[in-house]
């Protein structure tokens, strides 16, 4: 393909598509470390310490090292091609903070929702939400914490009751190749949802 004649290095400038996708989940699920496992650019976390006085509001099962928590939202980019640019809004997980949640899926394109085996139970409020409360396409994915899957997708399908349109993954959302796969899983999704 010829160089166009306004390019200074010679290189053919194309058309490129940015899109917005939420990392969405419940507490704890891993939708920080999605984000800042993937970003090319040092991704915005707005998290703050867990202290004693939110204990009774930010439970934790026990063993769980976690001593922060997103209070807004987490965001990075990352270039999938030369066409494609995806800006990743994460959501915070509390249900003190899911009234942002609206403004965050505003013009999205699709959502990422990730779920905990170990914790199904905070997972039924994203999948609710996004099964009733949002008008955009979304995948479920299953953040395999360790690497290890400890139920079969089909078992998490039926937990999660599940509609049969909404693909369900699994990735270590800790590494970065996952997350892309994850995150053209819901571009694939949003595409095909478009179309058809």
């Amino acid at each position: 393909m010829p160089a166009l004649p306004d390019s200074p290095d010679g290189v053919r400038m194309s058309q490129m598509t940015s899109a917005k996708i939420v990392v969405a989940g419940g507490f704890g699920v891993g939708k920080t470390t999605a984000v800042g496992a993937i970003s090319e650019i040092p991704a915005i976390r707005t998290e703050s310490w867990m202290t004693a006085a939110a204990a009774q509001i930010d439970r934790l099962d026990p063993g769980i090292d976690k001593v922060t928590t997103t209070v807004a939202m987490d965001f990075g980019r990352v270039t999938i091609d030369e066409s494609l640019v995806l800006y990743l809004f994460g959501t915070p997980g509390q249900p003190r903070f899911w009234p942002m949640w609206d403004d965050l899926v505003r013009g999205a394109v699709g959502a990422l929702v990730l779920v905990d085996t170990n914790n199904l139970a905070n997972s039924f409020a994203a999948v609710n939400y996004f099964e009733n409360d949002a008008d955009v396409p979304w995948v479920v994915c299953v953040n395999l914490f360790h690497g290890v899957a400890t139920h079969e997708l089909s078992e998490v399908r039926d937990a999660l009751a599940l509609p049969a349109h909404v693909p369900l993954i699994a990735a270590d959302i800790r590494d970065s190749r996952k997350v892309a796969s994850a995150l053209l899983a819901v571009v694939d999704h949003a595409a095909k949802q478009a179309i058809g």
